[in-house]
């Protein structure tokens, strides 16, 4: 008999910050090792432990997790837009899946229903930021619809690297 595998997006809770700490750190190696300095990558990462999360998630920030059977796959952060030049009023933040979860459809799902939470919250309109040479992040935003409307630079250990805003509605 075979078992189906469930997937499914929700809230994260205070006992998925581990978990999410777990993601975060893969998917943050997986997706900036050799664009974002070594250093200051590290230093990204580890101040994001469980502790953090657990703390974020208990603050009620937008937290949402994809869980892929008992599995957490990826999450995705979001609130208002803090690009003040941008008239979209909803961000997602951060939309991360562990390596292994790329490419099948995980992240699209997580980034609807991060856009559906959104528009629950009556924020019309969505922007996302991602690094230029995050070439998954570029081409999986594009692909999603976005349009590239404007550009910053964020800068790690004195390496400044540039960052695209894509914008839906």
């Amino acid at each position: 008999m075979k078992t189906a595998l469930t997937i499914d997006v929700r809230h994260a809770q205070e006992n998925d910050a581990l978990a999410i700490a777990a993601v975060h750190m893969e998917a943050w190696q997986g997706a900036y090792a050799g664009i974002i300095p070594h250093r200051a990558l590290a230093k990204m990462i580890n101040r994001r432990d469980c502790r953090w999360w657990g703390s974020a998630i208990r603050r009620s920030a937008c937290v949402l997790v994809v869980e892929c059977g008992d599995e957490i796959a990826g999450y995705a952060t979001m609130g208002r837009n803090r690009a003040q030049e941008l008239p979209q009023q909803g961000e997602i933040y951060e939309l991360y899946l562990r390596p292994q979860y790329q490419g099948i459809g995980l992240g699209s799902r997580l980034f609807r229903a991060a856009r559906e939470k959104l528009a629950d919250h009556g924020l019309d309109g969505l922007v996302v930021w991602a690094l230029e040479e995050n070439h998954n992040a570029m081409s999986f935003y594009h692909g999603a619809g976005g349009r590239d409307v404007a550009e910053g630079v964020e800068v790690f250990d004195q390496k400044a690297i540039r960052k695209i805003a894509f914008v839906w509605g």
